[in-house]
């Protein structure tokens, strides 16, 4: 790694931070509910996204950290935009309103779906030559 990683992958982790925070106030402005609908739709709309960018970029999925391209969006920008962290916490919240049900129906759902849209936007770039 070069020095200039470092500062790709920190300022398109603090881009994907502050676009995921945004995302998740508009979301929780307008949708009133217990299921976690903001970050749902910020990891699936990510796992998409870095589907389709990892086959554009020709990613090698054992050197994926070699360009300043990949370090400061695949690993920055989406590292900082999705969020595996607060998909966890808000499992736990469920489970801790006694609704171990919906905690797992929601990482079920999170996981299947995201990995259907990172599957997704792979095969839509495949597509597109």
């Amino acid at each position: 790694m070069k020095p200039i990683d470092f500062v790709w992958i920190g300022l398109g982790g603090g881009v994907g931070s502050v676009l995921r925070w945004w995302i998740g106030r508009v979301v929780g402005d307008r949708y009133r509910d217990d299921f976690p609908l903001g970050t749902f739709l910020i990891n699936v709309s990510g796992a998409l996204v870095i589907g389709y960018l990892s086959v554009l970029f020709g990613v090698d999925w054992h050197d994926r950290y070699g360009t300043a391209l990949n370090s400061g969006v695949l690993t920055g920008l989406l590292g900082g935009y999705t969020t595996f962290s607060s998909m966890q916490l808000e499992a736990a919240e469920l489970a801790g309103k006694k609704r171990s049900g919906a905690a797992v129906f929601y990482l079920l759902l999170s996981v299947v779906v995201g990995f259907l849209a990172a599957w997704l936007g792979a095969r839509i770039a495949s597509a597109q030559g």
